[in-house]
């Protein structure tokens, strides 16, 4: 079977997905280990049947909704790319400006940041490579989390960061930080069951927080003053509709200069405190 036959059937295939095309080039890209130019280019080419079987399985799986970066087992973050699969959450654009707003609060001297709940390490990865005079720290609950991110620090050769499993700061003994960063679980269970249908591939501890979602985001705040040094900064990812709760909670921990931060959906996204004691 030519390309462009079955880039004909699998588009009957997916024909109620948005951007069906470009999933089935990519798709295509993936198996045949080419560039989209290629697969434009050459639609004449001739499918093998053990080419044909892996596209098959995976356009089947795209019909079903699960999302094309578990199925290339890849996601485009910072103009890097990670290997992800189905344990860690999928790097989203927004997350950028997390990153963004970390470097921006990064002076010449040597810093060390600690990424809160890592997942597969695109945040603090982001942050090492855009400042290798800095020591990043990731940390995750579980150990498989922590091999991909591992995993995607060494495809770099990123000598400026680790990581290891801990439950929040649990594991972290005698430590300080100039700069702490987190995109935690702030949905709650109401919020997750209406966007069940975009996020149910993804892992539920990584997306759902206990008390209306603000669980685990107030237990940061709080104890994040005991690992950052004085004047530093604690920078969290939440929900756009969060914004004045999270505020509050910076101020009730006594954090000044309070900022939240727009997504380039120009939604509230981002908060930012720093410690002064």
């Amino acid at each position: 079977m030519k390309i462009k036959k079955w880039k004909k059937f699998a588009l009957t295939i997916l024909n109620k997905i948005d951007n069906s095309i470009l999933d089935i080039e990519v798709l295509l890209s993936n198996v045949l280990n080419k560039p989209r130019s290629w697969i434009l280019c050459y639609e004449d080419y001739y499918l093998n049947i053990k080419e044909i079987k892996i596209l098959n399985k995976l356009l089947i799986r795209r019909f079903y909704n699960e999302p094309l970066a578990y199925l290339i087992k890849k996601k485009e973050f910072w103009s890097l790319n990670f290997f992800v699969s189905n344990k860690t959450m999928i790097p989203r654009p927004d997350s950028e400006i997390l990153v963004e707003q970390s470097l921006m609060k990064i002076q010449d001297n040597t810093y060390k940041i600690l990424d809160l709940g890592t997942g597969c390490g695109n945040i603090a990865i982001s942050i090492a490579y855009s400042k290798l005079n800095c020591y990043v720290t990731g940390i995750d609950l579980f150990p498989e989390v922590i091999n991909i991110a591992q995993y995607n620090a060494n495809t770099l050769n990123l000598k400026n960061i680790n990581f290891f499993c801990s439950n929040w700061f649990t594991s972290i003994l005698n430590q300080k930080y100039h700069i702490i960063v987190s995109n935690p679980p702030y949905l709650s269970y109401k919020e997750f069951l209406s966007l069940q249908k975009n996020l149910k591939f993804e892992p539920i501890t990584a997306l759902i927080s206990k008390n209306n979602g603000f669980s685990d985001i107030i237990k940061i705040i709080k104890y994040a003053q005991n690992y950052l040094f004085n004047r530093g900064w604690l920078l969290i990812e939440h929900g756009w509709k969060q914004k004045n709760m999270i505020q509050k909670f910076f101020k009730r921990y006594h954090y000044i200069n309070v900022q939240t931060y727009k997504d380039y959906n120009g939604r509230n996204r981002i908060t930012s405190g720093q410690k002064y004691y």
